[in-house]
């Protein structure tokens, strides 16, 4: 079966990918939007999941078949090409409502959120009749980044296909010039190589492809600058995490229940509470104000962590302070982004010698330094931000060294609880 799609154009489908797509609990996925409330800003910003994973999935099969036909794939059997190509379909299945923002709030990784999903029901019935017995854990490892299969680097790993996907069908949903990568390249670029520390067979890439894996980070920094961090985006996903953590501790939502949620579902079932003021500003996109922002750069250390982690410390004092500033509960808003890697680097690079290198946090002599450049250029992009229901003025350098201190105090207690948002390239993306 072919499927017409706006960023690949055809899309082949073979038979167990057909059965899979047919599921519930991936038809779900057409309903949960692949950049959650950046469509309040980017009209065009209305893509799904469901999309995403079939470009996923679509990126998996070319690439292993450019393997194939290089002779990379000696000894990898067809049930794992299989298996491979069965992850990157059902990478995202565990993804909740407006995608990562309930990460931020403590909710489960959508890697977590997957297993039921994978391990039972009619998806593990299909893989264990299509592939075999123990198939859906193999595909779940996969997901989870932890399989011990030579392919794993592409549904998981540094330079997984998630990412090329995902920036590219952004960036062109968006309509901005700024996922431009060298897919052809890169992709054309990956090899399977035996780890110099272990000799087990992993993904590596080529050294010329050096250059078009540059041309990722690129765009991943610009993406997550003007698109994923924009400054609206964040106030709209501040809103919609404060507006999901008030309804779960009015028991007015069930915890356990958000990943069944599409995300029209679950503005439903928040609407049961009597149209919440934040509900209703989302709707009509009356988005809070930015009444202070600094960019990381100019933060010290891990000083406001806080903020992206420890979400009862982060309502507590957004509440004190709205207090304190005039304003009442729920209007003013703290924002700084869950910390991640601009583009995390491990994975082996074959040089033209032959020599096979890692390519690490160290760096690669001659080559440009990607992860110094990927700090620096995620320390641009994130921004802490405190948003408001209105304009108003605020000590700017005071706050910002009251915030601190909060940090400082809470990191010296040692009772900071995270919120398992860590990226998975992300991740998550984590987009």
């Amino acid at each position: 079966m072919i499927i017409r799609d706006p960023l690949w154009n055809n899309i082949r489908v073979d038979a167990l990918a057909l059965q899979l797509v047919d599921t519930p609990v991936f038809q779900r996925l057409r309903y949960v939007r692949q950049l959650g409330l950046a469509y309040l800003v980017y009209p065009g910003a209305t893509h799904t999941r469901f999309e995403h994973a079939l470009g996923a999935y679509h990126l998996a099969r070319l690439t292993i078949a450019l393997l194939e036909e290089r002779g990379e794939l000696t000894g990898v059997s067809l049930e794992e090409r299989a298996i491979t190509q069965a992850a990157a379909l059902l990478h995202d299945v565990g993804h909740y409502p407006f995608s990562h923002a309930l990460e931020e709030i403590g909710a489960l990784h959508h890697e977590e959120v997957a297993t039921p999903l994978v391990l039972s029901g009619p998806v593990a019935e299909m893989l264990t009749s299509m592939l075999g017995t123990g198939a859906p854990e193999r595909v779940l490892a996969l997901i989870r980044g932890t399989s011990e299969s030579p392919l794993q680097g592409l549904v998981s790993g540094s330079l997984d296909l998630d990412k090329i996907e995902y920036l590219k069908r952004d960036a062109l949903m968006c309509g901005v010039p700024y996922g431009e990568i060298d897919v052809d390249r890169l992709l054309n670029s990956l090899v399977l190589v035996d780890e110099p520390a272990t000799s087990r067979r992993v993904i590596g890439v080529l050294e010329k492809g050096l250059s078009a894996l540059e041309s990722l980070l690129f765009a991943k920094y610009q993406m997550y600058r003007n698109v994923y961090w924009h400054h609206a985006v964040r106030s709209a996903t501040a809103m919609y995490k404060r507006l999901v953590d008030e309804a779960l501790a009015a028991g007015d939502v069930d915890a356990r229940a958000l990943s069944t949620f599409d995300d029209e579902g679950l503005l439903h079932r928040l609407a049961r509470r009597g149209s919440p003021p934040l509900l209703s500003a989302l709707r009509e996109r009356r988005l809070y104000k930015r009444v202070l922002e600094c960019p990381a750069a100019e933060l010290s250390g891990e000083a406001l962590e806080w903020i992206a982690d420890d979400r009862t410390l982060t309502t507590a004092t957004e509440d004190r302070l709205a207090t304190e500033l005039g304003l009442s509960p729920g209007e003013l808003l703290l924002d700084f982004p869950a910390k991640t890697q601009m583009l995390g680097l491990d994975l082996p690079v074959v040089r033209r010698s032959g020599e096979v290198r890692r390519l690490t946090t160290a760096g690669l002599e001659g080559a440009i330094n990607l992860p110094v450049l990927s700090e620096q250029l995620y320390q641009s992009a994130r921004w802490l931000r405190v948003f408001a229901v209105r304009r108003i003025d605020v000590p700017r350098g005071e706050l910002i060294e009251r915030l601190v201190g909060i940090g400082d105090r809470e990191s010296g207690i040692g009772n900071r609880k995270t919120s398992g948002t860590a990226d998975r390239e992300r991740g998550t993306e984590a987009p």
